[in-house]
């Protein structure tokens, strides 16, 4: 009986193996370079290997931060939640802002350096060390915007500076945060608007009205809604059954059931015929025909056909959608660039969206890569 050996040869140091045979084809043993004990002859045949080299053992690939509760990111950072630790995330991964006060229970993305948090029932604002800026005090507490941020005392709302000192004693029954020098507040049953000293630039004389956007804001007259300017003339006739804030320059008015778009002149550039849509972002807009989501121009022409379950505004270039229950990222062509595997998904802001991994949440880059780091320095024993 004959055995047949496989010879392989590798450039490198060459060493000779000696395979000693025991009875028919079995590899008993084996030497370099001996005759067995009884003088038979050997089967010897040419290995060459490979000069030593050093390797790099593989690293472990890192795991995705998750957190219980995330936001997007603002001023570099986003709030992260694990359990009962809170902290800031940087786009590293580092959580490079932990709140200092355990009994902190929420707390919001930075604005101006400043940021809302939560103690029990009342409001206070954090530096961006984490600690009170502003003590906890107030029963409601909004993000600060134009140098001022609007707080209830007691049963009014009115407006602080980044000391904590009040600008606008409390006086509204509602407010809301400044927009190019302009507040939305509320007196009685009607709304106005102020100036950042507290004056009335618009007397309260609207059953409704939103803050301005784009120069422009809604307003209700009797029982239809309009436009007015920053002086508070109506601009735009109140001729519609709703209206929303101007948003990539036209803004979505209802008539009956129906929805289209207006520009800053008040003509109608889409018509009032859609089932329902979003507001226009990055010269996009969402819209529903026939229970799926789809995208329009301007010009009110399909840009993306409807196809998704849910679909989001654009953000950065790419926009979130729902297909088959699970979240991913098209661009404006309609591609999908973040095949749909989350079970939620944000917009993106500063070039990370918060994602949703079954019960916990992420961040994800434009490539689709989940943000890895440290997280929080040290490990918390729960």
């Amino acid at each position: 009986m004959s055995c047949g050996i496989n010879h392989r040869f590798i450039p490198g140091l060459a060493v000779a193996l000696t395979l000693l045979g025991l009875g028919g084809c079995g590899v008993g043993a084996w030497s370099l370079g001996d005759t067995d004990s009884h003088g038979d002859a050997q089967a010897t045949t040419m290995l060459q290997f490979i000069n030593p080299q050093s390797v790099a053992l593989a690293q472990p690939m890192p795991s995705p931060l998750l957190f219980d509760t995330v936001s997007d990111y603002a001023e570099g950072v986003a709030m992260v939640r694990l359990k009962s630790r809170i902290g800031y995330l940087d786009g590293k991964g580092q959580v490079t802002i932990e709140v200092a006060d355990d009994n902190v229970t929420t707390a919001a993305p930075y604005a101006e350096s400043l940021a809302v948090a939560r103690v029990g029932d009342f409001f206070g604002y954090l530096d961006r060390t984490g600690h009170w800026a502003i003590d906890v005090q107030f029963s409601l507490a909004k993000s600060f915007s134009e140098g001022l941020a609007v707080v209830k005392g007691g049963t009014k709302y009115g407006y602080i500076n980044p000391e904590g000192e009040w600008v606008v004693e409390p006086q509204f029954d509602l407010a809301e945060p400044f927009v190019d020098g302009r507040a939305l507040v509320k007196l009685a049953d009607r709304y106005g608007y102020i100036d950042p000293a507290g004056r009335s630039v618009v007397a309260a004389r609207f059953r409704d009205a939103w803050s301005f956007s784009e120069a422009l804001a809604v307003a209700k007259q009797e029982a239809q809604y309009g436009y007015i300017d920053p002086t508070g003339t109506m601009v735009i006739p109140a001729q519609y059954d709703g209206a929303f804030n101007f948003s990539d320059g036209l803004a979505r008015v209802r008539q009956g059931r129906q929805f289209g778009f207006i520009n800053p002149d008040g003509t109608m550039v889409i018509a009032a015929n859609l089932a329902f849509a979003s507001d226009f972002s990055e010269g996009l807009v969402a819209v529903l025909q026939d229970r799926q989501w789809g995208y329009m121009d301007k010009a009110g022409e399909w840009v993306i056909e409807p196809q998704f379950d849910y679909a989001a505004d654009f953000s950065e270039g790419l926009a979130a959608v729902q297909q088959q229950g699970r979240y991913g990222f098209i661009n404006p062509a309609g591609d999908w660039v973040i095949p749909p595997g989350y079970t939620n998904a944000g917009p993106f802001s500063e070039g990370w969206a918060r994602v949703q991994l079954e019960n916990r949440w992420g961040f994800v880059n434009r490539a689709g890569q989940l943000l890895t780091g440290n997280g929080f320095k040290e490990p918390v024993n729960w």
